[in-house]
């Protein structure tokens, strides 16, 4: 649910990327980071273990839009992949406004991107969240990669809501803005309802 600061005229949107580990939600949103123009976005702040790997969270507030006279500021989170860190991908999700689930398309990543959405449906349901009445697009990533699943796999096995969903390469920057662009139009149209 949407913070809003009538003091300020700001509601506050978090969109959670969630996924297994190194599927790319940490590349999406760095690289959304680096081609948001500066005056539109606040700081990026990474915590990482030792092995470069998210451990709680990347944060970019980023303003899009205006709804009724209130500047509308987007709060970007990942969640840290490994299964270790199944209290802080919960925790995170706390509050969320829409996801996007980025899912690894290796076939050999495939059980870890199921057991990951179980994961997170479990989660959400503790916070009294339905997955179909929440804003969520799907991500398959990694598509150069040679050992990739079809997508029509991937959506059959992961997309089972119908959800919009894009092929991404996000170390390329391909599929990225499209995705983003995605949540962010869901999350803004349930808002104003």
């Amino acid at each position: 649910m949407p913070f809003i600061n009538f003091a300020t005229k700001e509601i506050n949107c978090k969109i959670v990327y969630y996924g297994p580990g190194l599927s790319g939600k940490t590349t999406n949103i760095k690289w959304i980071y680096e081609h948001v123009k500066p005056e539109n976005r606040g700081e990026l702040i990474t915590l990482a273990t030792e092995t470069e790997r998210t451990l709680f969270f990347d944060f970019v507030p980023i303003e899009i839009s205006d709804v009724k006279g209130f500047k509308v500021r987007f709060h970007l989170y990942t969640t840290p992949g490994q299964i270790i860190y199944q209290a802080s991908r919960k925790l995170i999700l706390k509050g969320v406004d829409g996801i996007v689930f980025v899912a690894d398309s290796q076939e050999e990543r495939h059980d870890a991107n199921l057991d990951t959405l179980d994961d997170m449906i479990e989660n959400l349901e503790d916070y009294g969240i339905d997955i179909k009445e929440i804003p969520l697009v799907f991500q398959y990533n990694k598509r150069d990669l040679p050992n990739i699943l079809p997508v029509e796999i991937l959506r059959r096995d992961l997309n089972r809501w119908e959800c919009p969903d894009f092929e991404a390469i996000a170390l390329k920057g391909t599929g990225i803005l499209e995705t983003f662009k995605e949540i962010t139009k869901q999350v803004l149209k349930k808002l104003k309802k």
